[in-house]
């Protein structure tokens, strides 16, 4: 029988050499997103956000990659991954892709990449200008509807809203503010919550020195008034043992005295008796 012909693994890189982002304020915005939407979904478990990662499309094509800023999928886990290969997450596609673009990116972004995340099936792609270098109005929506992606209605202020998360999009200077829709609560940003998480963590550790003293105050005053009723419990038996005592004395005293009594009286029968 012939033996089969050895087939390689293929390999599929996990970086191309680039750099994260053009810009330290490109980079920014893509943490500023990743970060805010892992707080959103961090409590339901099959959501997974990812960026600035290789997503590969078809097994045994090194070649059909697309590398999303900001990716979020649906029905996966949380796990920790180099590259995301979808036919590894049972076929599972980005419901929302967002793109931090720039004049350098552009035909990539809005032509190239579209038309990827389009035969993909990804339901809701935005491209987010943060230097308005070319992108007019520099934040644009698009979503999937009939096999084609149809423009989002922006706010009056620019702002956009995401139908799959339920979130706004809204531009910040240079930066992103995502804001849950329902409630018009925004998210915060990283190094806006790392203060806010010192306050907190400081807030608690004196909140629970103040406990632990109350406590330790508790504990004495316990021990006080059980070192009282101790105090309390030998004065009361030794004022017992002192009421016996003299309970005692008197009886002893009594039966002296009918004793003495009963003497006399038979020294004076006798006396009569003679």
């Amino acid at each position: 029988m012939a033996a089969l012909p050895f087939q390689r693994e293929i390999d599929y890189p996990d970086s191309d050499g680039r750099p994260l982002a053009e810009t330290e304020r490109h980079r920014q915005v893509i943490v500023d997103l990743i970060y805010g939407l892992q707080q959103r979904y961090g409590e339901t478990s099959d959501v997974y956000v990812g960026g600035n990662m290789f997503l590969y499309y078809e097994k045994g094509n090194r070649s059909a990659v697309v590398g999303p800023d900001v990716f979020v999928v649906r029905g996966v886990g949380k796990e920790v991954r180099n590259t995301f290969k979808v036919w590894e997450e049972g076929g599972r596609v980005p419901f929302l892709v967002i793109e931090v673009t720039s004049a350098s990116t552009s035909d990539e972004d809005l032509v190239d990449k579209k038309a990827k995340y389009l035969r993909l099936g990804v339901e809701e792609y935005i491209l987010f200008d943060p230097l308005e270098e070319y992108l007019s109005p520099s934040m644009q929506g698009f979503r999937l509807r009939g096999g084609r992606y149809v423009a989002t209605p922006p706010r009056k202020d620019g702002s956009l809203d995401s139908a799959t998360t339920g979130l706004v999009l809204r531009r910040e200077g240079q930066r992103l503010r995502l804001v849950d829709a329902a409630t018009g609560v925004p998210l915060l940003w990283i190094d806006e919550e790392k203060p806010l998480r010192r306050a907190a963590e400081a807030r608690a550790a004196q909140e629970a020195e103040a406990r632990h003293a109350a406590e330790a105050r508790a504990a004495q005053e316990a021990e006080a008034r059980r070192a009282a009723e101790a105090r309390a419990s030998q004065e009361a038996e030794a004022r017992r043992r002192e009421a016996e005592a003299r309970f005692a004395a008197e009886a002893r005293a009594t039966a002296a005295e009918e004793e003495l009594v009963r003497l006399r009286r038979e020294l004076a029968d006798r006396s009569r008796q003679r």
